[in-house]
């Protein structure tokens, strides 16, 4: 917005000092500049109020609804000014033409610098989430044979000994690789803490009584979608460096709070005693990609870390 205030008042100061102009230049100026920022403030406030209505739009036609909008309000207004100014500035019926249409032509332009500017701040975006989901890939690609490998091993060892909790084993493990697999950019908040449940009971079960969980979730949970495996990586970071290299365990809380539609998930783990630094900055890895997923889907990952806690917080704006 304030970069096309600015490049208004650019066009204004631009068409003051044109060679050729014969009356006050200040004058003229102050008209342009008056025009150009109502039409401005008019058409941003339009979009504003059709906001809803343009959301499920595609980007053209938001691109030409803003264009026409834009051209209305520019009539609008260049009609009201002569209304209000042209007696005063002894404007004749012809002077006041030409300014409309000077004032149409500098709308378009504005509109269509605007259009650039806005289309390759979205192409950047694009392009940054689309290197952070890579990046995502890569480290799940790396992590998933490691815990593919060490749960079937688990089930193995259980298969004679306990086959009912074998069967449920490799249902949770499919239910966790279904997710990974699906193209789905976002799920209900329950289903993602249903899936984040079944991470744990197999994590349960190769670390025994290592592993302590604690659930703080409301009543009711917010009917939301979230970014597909939002919960469940935080949890698992949680487990690899909270319990993993604690020998006598930890305890890992999972809260979810809803304040006025704003809704926070809450991932607190504790920090081994004794952790070198490597292994309390080791929180960092992998989160970094999941931060960005976030930040494409209007979400925001922070991190604080002590001692002997560290807390994931994941803000869902409304």
């Amino acid at each position: 917005m304030v970069w096309l205030l600015t490049t208004g008042e650019c066009i204004a100061a631009i068409l003051a000092v044109t060679p050729g102009y014969t009356g006050n230049r200040w004058v003229y100026f102050g008209l342009a500049s008056l025009g150009i920022q109502w039409v401005l403030l008019l058409t941003l406030a339009s979009l504003l109020v059709l906001r809803r209505l343009l959301a499920s739009r595609s980007a053209l036609t938001v691109a030409c609804t803003a264009l026409a909008l834009m051209q209305l309000v520019t009539a609008v207004i260049s009609t009201v000014m002569f209304g209000l100014f042209g007696e005063y500035w002894h404007l004749g019926q012809g002077d006041w033409k030409e300014f409309s249409v000077q004032l149409s032509v500098i709308a378009f332009l504005i509109a269509v610098l605007g259009m650039g500017a806005l289309h390759n701040h979205l192409r950047l975006q694009q392009m940054a989430i689309r290197a952070k989901q890579a990046e995502l890939d890569a480290l799940t690609a790396r992590v998933q044979p490691h815990f593919l490998f060490n749960t079937l091993n688990m089930a193995i060892a259980l298969l004679h000994a306990r086959p009912q909790q074998a069967e449920k084993l490799l249902l949770d493990l499919s239910e966790l690789f279904r997710a990974a697999l699906t193209t789905q950019d976002k799920v209900p908040l329950a289903d993602e803490i249903e899936l984040t449940k079944r991470y744990l009971e197999i994590e349960a079960l190769r670390f025994g009584e290592r592993l302590s969980v604690r659930w703080d979730l409301p009543t009711s949970l917010p009917e939301i979608s979230v970014p597909n495996l939002t919960l469940q990586p935080l949890v698992e970071n949680a487990v690899h460096h909270g319990i993993e290299g604690a020998r006598e365990g930890g305890e890992i809380t999972i809260a979810i709070i809803n304040t006025n539609g704003l809704v926070e998930i809450h991932v607190h783990n504790s920090v081994p005693a004794g952790a070198s630094s490597h292994s309390r900055t080791g929180h960092g890895i992998g989160l970094s990609a999941l931060r960005g997923r976030l930040e494409g889907s209007h979400a925001m990952l922070s991190t604080e870390q002590s001692d002997t806690t560290f807390r994931a917080t994941i803000t869902l704006r409304p």
